[in-house]
């Protein structure tokens, strides 16, 4: 996988760039500020990007308004956000579009390099990858649409694997039941959320999304 690196920390950058190399991949660029990020995108065609949500001059919200507008711009390029905190409001701008192949990782995350490098596998692949910590923060800031009421206590934890961007198999590992039945709490998640089947069969996008207080569908939340 081509990835470029936008990170204002020598030190991180130079790991993640070191730890992605050791795991197969190839880094295009290694960015330390997002001054350069659009040309380097374009000259070096990356697969996906890797940004620090705080980057220079301010240090406010450079990364995460570079990020989002690498996803308007290049909607196929899979982006990872990596943040020190959990930043409610940017990570909520950023997963608003549910495009997918999207990642926000506490840079904590990094530490852990099985689960790391993981994600970054499933981002490319498609996969919307938020981590528990955001997904903790932002439910209990979102606890107001009427449909997430009507779920049993099981399907909300079956539904936050979801947003978390868990695979069924994962999910059926965590809680320690079957395949079988993670299938059957999904299906009975979708009809109470009115999530019907469609061509572009992401429902577990809208799912996701509805759980963290971004109705998709038109319901208020």
């Amino acid at each position: 996988m081509r990835i470029l690196i936008c990170e204002d920390s020598v030190l991180l950058r130079e790991g993640l760039v070191r730890l992605l190399a050791d795991d197969g991949h190839e880094v295009v660029a290694a960015l330390p500020d997002a001054s350069g990020l659009e040309a380097a995108v374009a000259e070096t065609t990356p697969d996906l990007c890797v940004l620090d949500v705080r980057l220079p001059p301010s240090w406010t919200d450079e990364g995460i308004r570079a990020a989002i507008t690498l996803r308007a711009r290049h909607p196929r390029l899979a982006v990872l956000v990596l943040s020190q905190y959990v930043e409610e409001r940017y990570a909520s701008d950023l997963i608003a579009d549910g495009q997918g192949s999207l990642g926000y990782l506490l840079k904590d995350r990094v530490a852990d390099v099985r689960d790391f490098l993981d994600a970054v596998a499933r981002i490319a692949e498609g996969a919307t990858v938020l981590d528990p910590e955001v997904v903790g923060q932002l439910l209990a800031r979102r606890r107001r649409d009427d449909r997430l009421q009507s779920l049993t206590e099981r399907e909300r934890a079956v539904l936050a694997l979801i947003a978390e961007g868990r695979s069924n198999q994962a999910i059926a590992q965590a809680l320690f039941v079957s395949p079988a039945s993670v299938e059957k709490h999904i299906t009975a998640i979708f009809t109470k959320l009115g999530l019907e089947q469609d061509e572009t069969g992401n429902r577990r996008v809208i799912a996701a999304l509805v759980h963290l207080g971004h109705d998709t569908t038109g319901a208020s939340s």
